[in-house]
């Protein structure tokens, strides 16, 4: 149709996508640099391509399997007779079913993680130094482990200075004060917080325990007062190490799944996660002040009676074990999200394998997209459908709906995949949007759980996320709402019930309910590959046939994913997978004693093609190399519009993109450089200088007050600080009715004029679907007009020296600024 389209044929498109779900949606564009951008196709690849020819015909042939071409097959096997045909035509559908099983099986073998636990003995007789400040719940004033934990800090040397937190200090604002009172004459050498295990609800949002509000609010108000001191959060029962160490607090957990999300998003100021036994004897005190003391990277650590253990992420295969059942639908199975992207999807399969019975549950019920569709679609397979609204967050509404459940096909299992995304880094999310999202997850969770505990089920699935694992950027709330699911299935099971809690990666499938500021291509960039549906669901099947209770599934590109995860800080976690150690080891071959400089390759095409070129062109040449790179990298068409002197930063790069720069000289030149290349020499001008230096032994000279000159002819510009004064010497503003400056404000409130218009029409907003006169209505607005900067859209990047790139990601209120 698109096709015919093309041509210049008329198509309804309206008819032609009815029931579907779908919309229409603005084309992609860049912002601020009108230049447009059309997909092409990728060329396509030989099948087999590189293979040796024996592995390339066994290719070919199961390719021919998996196809059931039953005449390439017979020329292949030489079957000359009639009934040689027939007998391989009769058991070739069952052979091509078993090869694409077994195939995908073996692709999503590679996918499954578990977190394991190593031990080792710690530090024998640690020394802490300084003045270390200890946060306390009020609520535990009189347990003894906060008097234990202050002794272990004396004991071992430091000056402790304690501050006792109640749920009326989870105010940013008033939390900073009081920090930067107590600190006034204190400057602490490290934070040791033991908010979290104060596990009363928050009063205003019960959803969260107060000790998880008040560690948020601790890592923001430090963040904000600037110390510079590692924080440190101790807990108690929130994790299990193996069997005999059961998990006890589920409210504690949560603070786990947040604090992975702290160290990717303050990778400078924190300490980490340490889970302390239920009593501190003289032993177990030396091995918390060991892991306070420590000065390597370990993050995740648990303290008990058998030695300090160290959290690690490992490959976990099934391999050819066999699995403990054989899992299929009975009777009802509930689905929470049913009728999400996701949701239609688990709907399908659980049909298609004879489930009687499907109660889909969702926000909007049949008003979602596309519901009654699949209704009728679930209806042709043989499978009932009832598809109901359901808040998860409200017990009444979980109870309702499992009272529900036909008496005659009784619930057998349930999946919990309902999911509420909203994206933001730590330092900017409020408590009111903190529960928000862990209200459909955790909250879901708990009602399930308690409304279920006496109903024998065959699954109770939880869908889990990896930022619970691992810890992602601007997923705070989200890692510790599925960190809770982590905890309940493990629960779950030591008492005895059924559980599965998945932390599932990317799953190609992603819906209307999307965060915005999602970037799909920068997830792909940064090395997690999105999951084809069909085989994350044969994964599923596989974790269910085999009763597993915690794991990650996940398709990942390890080699991608790693150097820019650790780009700012290590990650132990990670240190035991093949991939890292191979990474590690390559950044340390060619170190040695090299005539060319440290880490060079002697063959380097590039080295050898500079040491052709005279002195003088040896610098224009390298620093072309990188302009190209730079180029590449940030998708710019030429390096024209590039200046040597120009800071990375201002160009637009991330640690991402530093990565992806790094790891393209690293290509074009031989040399092993660090992931932190482009903040160790922040300008092409110094970082082709460096790469020169690496390449042929080049020295750098500085003249006194001027640039610093190589021996090869570089230049590169050396930075100066300032110590004058800030001076005030104007006031500028921007506001409604077309006001520029203070004294055009003043003018406007003397006239009494109105500064309120219409709905700015260059914004992409969809103006008509936005009114609604109902003041209720969620995602609505009631009212026409409002007071707003018409002129905010035209902002110049160019003028200010900025890149369309950094222009699209800074808020609109840092653009306002510059203009003003």
């Amino acid at each position: 149709m698109a096709e015919a389209f093309a041509g210049g044929a008329t198509v309804d498109w309206a008819k032609l996508f009815d029931g579907t779900g779908a919309r229409r949606v603005e084309l992609p564009t860049y912002a601020f640099q009108h230049r447009r951008y059309w997909l092409e196709a990728a060329p396509s690849r030989p099948l087999a391509l590189g293979m040796a020819d024996g592995d390339r015909t066994d290719a070919i042939f199961w390719d021919a399997i998996e196809r059931e071409d039953g005449e390439t097959l017979a020329a292949t096997l030489r079957l000359d007779t009639v009934e040689q045909q027939e007998s391989f035509d009769a058991v070739l559908p069952a052979l091509a079913q078993w090869r694409r099983r077994r195939r995908s099986e073996s692709t999503v073998d590679e996918w499954r993680y578990v977190a394991a636990w190593r031990r080792t003995n710690g530090t024998a007789n640690p020394s802490l130094s300084g003045t270390w400040l200890l946060v306390t719940p009020d609520a535990c004033a009189d347990d003894p482990l906060l008097a234990d934990t202050r002794q272990t800090l004396e004991d071992h040397g430091a000056e402790v200075v304690t501050l006792t937190l109640d749920g009326n200090d989870a105010d940013r604002t008033v939390l900073t004060e009081r920090l930067r009172t107590i600190t006034a004459d204190h400057t602490p050498s490290g934070v040791l917080s033991l908010l979290a295990l104060d596990e009363t609800p928050y009063p205003e949002h019960p959803v969260a325990g107060t000790g998880l509000v008040l560690t948020l609010s601790l890592i923001q108000a430090l963040g904000d007062l600037g110390t510079g001191a590692p924080l440190w959060s101790a807990t108690r029962g929130a994790v299990s190490t193996g069997g005999t160490d059961p998990l006890t607090s589920l409210a504690q957990a949560t603070v786990w799944g947040m604090g992975r999300v702290a160290a990717v998003e303050y990778p400078d100021t924190w300490g980490g996660l340490v889970d302390l036994p239920g009593t501190l004897d003289r032993q177990a005190r030396t091995r918390l002040a060991g892991v306070l003391a420590a000065t390597d990277a370990e993050d995740q650590v648990a303290v008990r009676a058998s030695g300090v253990m160290l959290r690690r992420l490992e490959p976990a295969p099934l391999g050819d074990s066999r699995p403990a059942r054989t899992w299929k639908p009975r009777g009802t199975v509930l689905v929470t999200g049913g009728t999400g992207a996701l949701g239609t999807h688990l709907a399908r399969w659980l049909a298609r394998n004879g489930a009687e019975h499907l109660i889909l549950t969702s926000r909007r019920g049949l008003a979602a997209p596309g519901a009654e569709a699949l209704v009728a679609e679930l209806a042709e397979l043989g499978t009932q459908v009832t598809v109901t609204a359901c808040d998860m967050a409200d017990r009444d509404s979980v109870a309702g709906v499992l009272a529900s459940v036909p008496e005659d096909r009784p619930l057998s299992a349930v999946i919990h995949a309902a999911a509420h995304i909203d994206l933001a880094g730590l330092a900017e999310t409020t408590v009111a949007e903190f529960a928000d999202v862990m209200n459909a997850k955790a909250a879901g969770a708990a009602h399930l759980d308690a409304l279920l505990r006496d109903t024998p089920l065959d699954a109770f699935v939880l869908f889990s996320s990896v930022s619970s694992i691992w810890g992602v950027g601007d997923h705070g709330a989200y890692a510790a709402a599925n960190a809770y699911l982590d905890a309940l299935a493990e629960r779950r099971r030591a008492d005895g019930l059924t559980a599965t809690s998945v932390a599932w990666g990317v799953w190609d499938a992603v819906g209307d309910n999307a965060p915005e500021t999602l970037d799909l291509d920068q997830l792909r960039r940064r090395g997690l590959r999105f999951m084809d549906i069909d085989l994350g669901i044969t994964a599923l099947q596989q974790t269910l046939d085999h009763d597993q209770t915690l794991l990650a599934i996940a398709d990942m590109d390890w080699d991608t994913f790693l150097p820019v995860f650790t780009s700012a800080r290590p990650s132990p976690l990670l240190d035991e997978l093949a991939e890292a150690r191979r990474l590690r080891e390559e950044s340390t071959t060619g170190a040695g004693d090299i005539t060319g400089g440290p880490g060079t390759d002697p063959a380097s095409p590039l080295r050898q093609r500079l040491s052709d070129l005279a002195p003088g062109e040896r610098g224009h040449a390298v620093l072309d190399l990188v302009h190209e790179q730079v180029a590449a990298v940030l998708g710019h068409a030429d390096t024209g519009t590039l200046d040597s002197g120009r800071a990375f930063k201002e160009l637009g790069f991330d640690s991402l993109t530093a990565v992806e720069l790094r790891n393209r000289l690293n290509t074009a030149t031989g040399l092993r450089l660090p992931a932190t290349l482009i903040f160790d020499y922040p300008n092409s001008a110094v970082l082709s200088a460096h790469i020169l230096e690496q390449l042929l032994g080049a020295t750098v000279t500085t003249a006194p007050d001027g640039p610093a000159t190589t021996a090869s002819g570089v230049v590169t510009t050396g930075l100066s600080t300032d110590d004058d004064p800030i001076a005030i010497v104007a006031m500028s503003c921007r506001y409604p009715g077309g006001v520029t400056s203070p004294e055009e404000l003043w003018q406007l409130v003397m006239s009494e004029n109105d500064a309120i218009g219409g709905l700015p029409t260059d914004r992409g907003w969809d103006i008509e679907g936005l009114y609604d006169p109902d003041p209720d209505a969620p995602g609505k607005t009631y009212v026409r007009e409002g007071g707003f900067l018409y002129d905010a859209a035209r902002f110049d990047p160019e003028f200010f020296g900025i890149s369309p790139r950094e222009a699209e990601a800074m808020d609109p209120q840092q653009r306002l600024l510059l203009e003003t």
